[in-house]
């Protein structure tokens, strides 16, 4: 088997399963992951699908881990394009007070949390985990959430005030995980910490991957004057998500230092920072990016795919078996308390409407997209430090709790919403 046969297989796969997602009434995202579970190296994939669990082969995860670069580049490209300020202006300060609330609380109560199981799991949960892992807690998948209010025809002041909030999550998410990852790699890689390394060098590479992105976004703004089909622009706009990402690889490959530091971009806040940039200097920026959502559905499917096959089910039968469970169950539990406990007290803040400070914390509880991206980043850039371990575990518990988030969120969601009287009974 070689490369483009698996990639084949693999949106096959993908496909069957949105299919069989349909008729249980569960969000395709979660029948994508399951498929790559299966359909992976470490189940059916090695006997029928051409997998190997070998990193040096040719039909390994690791020799297809460019997908997911250039998904992950489209996916926080989305993200910027949601950065308008003309929108921002219209949701006022309530949605960003309540965003960095909620998110930030999700980070903060998931770390309190991992650091008491650190207590007592000392020698296995190491710190660069449990930082990442918080991190990652920011972020809250809209799709399902969106569903189930297209679903059942939602209306009120929850729902106008839960979709901006997850619109913005996921950049509060980004920022956050630049920062606590970058200090999480300084922490696990290196033997004597210092300043520069931990502070200075991760602030570096926040600001020069933010101004690559912004500088990028003025060039492909200002070329769009010479090429005036949607065709031409999108190719623009695909050019310079490749080069973010192309030279994000070229620094992980190449070993960059900076102050004898390792360092590196982020191809994720490059990449929003051009969708931002994009979308408020160019008034048709509309019509290029929705070209740009017909060109990528199968990208984000083999994304999703690949995620779940990167799964290493055989951790649950080796002696960090317990940890991963531990350590799952920890997340899913703080990361809920947090949003909740978050959205909560910034609605109060805020004087939001009294259904609002009730029961929108519980609609906040998805993870999908960016979360797996940012996981699979993590796991892969660990990986490639020789941290295999910190690596699995990461990957581990946060597709096990995507799993369950998923399954359960937007049963949660419905029930939030018939609560705070914004799903009529004729819909439900």
């Amino acid at each position: 088997m070689n490369q483009i046969l698996c990639i084949a297989i693999a949106l096959v796969a993908g496909l069957l399963s949105s299919r069989l997602m349909k008729l249980l009434r569960l969000p395709n995202v979660t029948g994508y992951l399951i498929s790559g579970i299966i359909f992976g190296p470490y189940v059916l994939g090695q006997y029928i699908g051409g997998w190997s669990s070998d990193p040096t082969s040719q039909t390994s995860l690791a020799a297809i881990s460019w997908i997911s670069d250039i998904a992950l580049g489209f996916i926080a490209f989305t993200i910027g394009c949601s950065f308008k300020a003309s929108s921002l202006k219209a949701v006022g300060k309530r949605v960003v007070v309540i965003t960095i609330f909620e998110a930030l609380g999700g980070a903060i109560v998931t770390i309190g949390g991992l650091f008491i199981a650190y207590i007592f799991l000392k020698d296995t949960l190491p710190i660069a985990v449990i930082l990442t892992l918080g991190a990652i807690a920011c972020a809250t998948a809209p799709a399902a959430t969106l569903m189930v209010i297209k679903q059942y025809k939602a209306k009120g002041p929850v729902v106008d005030t839960l979709i901006p909030v997850v619109a913005f999550d996921d950049a509060v998410a980004l920022i956050a995980f630049s920062v606590l990852f970058s200090i999480s790699k300084s922490l696990a890689s290196a033997s004597n910490l210092s300043f520069v390394g931990v502070i200075v060098v991760p602030l570096l590479e926040i600001i020069i991957s933010l101004a690559l992105g912004a500088v990028l976004g003025f060039i492909i703004s200002f070329a769009c004057r010479f090429f005036k089909s949607r065709a031409n622009r999108m190719i623009l706009v695909i050019a310079s998500i490749l080069i973010v990402v192309g030279l994000n690889v070229l620094a992980n490959t190449l070993g960059w230092k900076l102050f004898d530091e390792d360092f590196s971009l982020s191809s994720l806040l490059s990449c929003m920072m051009i969708g931002a940039i994009f979308i408020n200097f160019r008034q048709d920026a509309q019509r290029t990016i929705e070209r740009i959502d017909q060109f990528t559905p199968p990208l984000y499917m083999l994304f999703f795919v690949i995620s779940g096959a990167n799964l290493n089910i055989t951790i649950f039968a080796s002696k960090n078996a317990l940890i991963v469970v531990i350590v799952a169950l920890v997340y899913i539990l703080t990361r809920s308390l947090g949003k909740y406990s978050g959205a909560l007290v910034s609605a109060k803040i805020t004087k939001a409407e009294p259904t609002v400070q009730k029961y929108l914390g519980f609609t906040l509880l998805p993870q999908a997209g960016v979360a797996i991206g940012l996981a699979t980043t993590a796991s892969q850039t660990l990986a490639n430090l020789g941290l295999e371990n910190e690596s699995s575990i990461i990957l581990a518990v946060v597709l096990t709790a995507t799993l369950v988030y998923e399954l359960t969120g937007p049963l949660i969601t419905k029930i939030a919403l018939t609560k705070a009287g914004e799903i009529a009974k004729e819909n439900t």
